[in-house]
């Protein structure tokens, strides 16, 4: 029995008393708001994920709101991506920084009209940037949290639950582009996207008001294809190679130390926040590099409250940032953020909280 107690600093999304209903167990805090995390079956989660099709109540991910005259240039300047050939109905995977070149956040960007964009953040407040950098800048922007909140159906057989709701049209959408349209009277932009590796689109309510109404129609309509409750799963995240910013990162990190270095454009304009500074990074080299790291040991060992120490001849060389369970590939595996002259194929030692343990450093994503 899953239990919450109202506060005003901590809000659930329009989606959490259907995950309730469906057996929430575990929920964590992102946004300041309720994120749930399991439904009490952890591995049973991870394959339905792998092999069906999964329903996630992702509505932690908050959008920010830009409009106005110079919404697009206030996008560019937030974003160390070129916008400049970004259309109506597209979204982009962006990294924000801060003044030193620190990524901050990497939300996906989409672009619903020419004067309007939503910013579908990570967890860090976006928001109070977006307005003290246009406040900066004295652009003419409206800045907002929006009435939308996204529900997520992730797994292979996710197009055809989608598809079986809202048409065929669907599976023709690419990659983080999308629709605005309507599900039984109920607004919605629908975009191909999700934090898996595993296929699915993310499902944008603009009504808070209609939460449960939509989860129970996705949940109805995936019954044929096996459908259940989930959350975004670190084990497939890890295995797949997605970066969780915040905690992969610390407060230095800059996107080339964390595999993002194809989302960082350094032609766009120099008013762009951090551009100059990730210009520097680059011509000077980059001194850290993220790789994963398989540890021995047969028996689950999640990373604990603390990032832990990587040691290679007796001296630190960086730190491992995550760790988890594979039940594919039945081993603890996590990323670590490391010296960059250190080479995939190394073995290391690991400061773990019950004392060293040896790892192989490997490429990511996981094979």
């Amino acid at each position: 029995m899953f239990s919450f107690q109202p506060s005003a600093r901590i809000r659930p999304s329009p989606f959490f008393e259907a995950a309730v209903a469906d057996g929430l167990k575990t929920a964590n805090v992102y946004n300041q708001m309720i994120m749930p995390t399991g439904f009490g079956d952890p591995e049973g989660e991870y394959w339905r994920l792998i092999n069906g099709v999964s329903q996630w109540d992702v509505g932690v991910e908050r959008q920010v709101q830009l409009k106005g005259p110079e919404a697009g240039r206030l996008a560019q300047v937030l974003s160390t991506r070129d916008l400049s050939n970004c259309k109506v109905g597209q979204g982009k995977y962006v990294a924000v920084c801060d003044h030193a070149g620190t990524i901050i956040n990497d939300p996906i960007l989409l672009k619903l009209a020419d004067d309007l964009f939503w910013l579908s953040i990570a967890d860090s407040d976006v928001e109070l940037w977006a307005k003290a950098i246009a406040a900066e800048r004295g652009l003419n922007v409206d800045i907002c949290e929006a009435d939308v909140s996204p529900m997520a159906l992730q797994g292979p057989k996710a197009e055809d639950v989608v598809a079986h709701v809202l048409g065929d049209w669907v599976r023709a959408l690419k990659y983080f582009w999308f629709r605005e349209t309507e599900i039984d009277g109920i607004p919605v932009a629908v975009q191909r996207s999700g934090w898996s590796k595993q296929g699915g689109f993310e499902i944008y309510l603009k009504d808070s008001t209609q939460g449960t109404r939509l989860w129970n129609i996705f949940k109805e309509a995936g019954q044929p294809w096996g459908i259940g409750p989930g959350a975004p799963s670190t084990p497939e995240r890890v295995e797949s190679g997605l970066l969780s910013v915040g905690g992969d990162t610390d407060d230095r990190t800059n996107p080339f130390e964390v595999r993002l270095e194809k989302f960082v454009d350094l032609h766009v304009p120099d008013d762009t926040v951090g551009i100059q500074a990730l210009r520097r990074i680059r011509a000077d080299g980059i001194r850290r590099h993220q790789l994963g790291i398989v540890l021995e040991g047969d028996r689950p060992a999640p990373l604990g409250m603390r990032r832990e120490d990587v040691v290679l001849d007796g001296r630190r060389i960086g730190m491992l940032t995550n760790c988890v369970w594979s039940y594919r590939m039945k081993a603890n595996i996590g990323f670590v953020l490391i010296d960059s002259a250190v080479p995939v194929g190394t073995e290391v030692m690991v400061a773990r909280a019950d004392g060293p343990g040896r790892g192989m450093l490997v490429e990511i994503p996981f094979r």
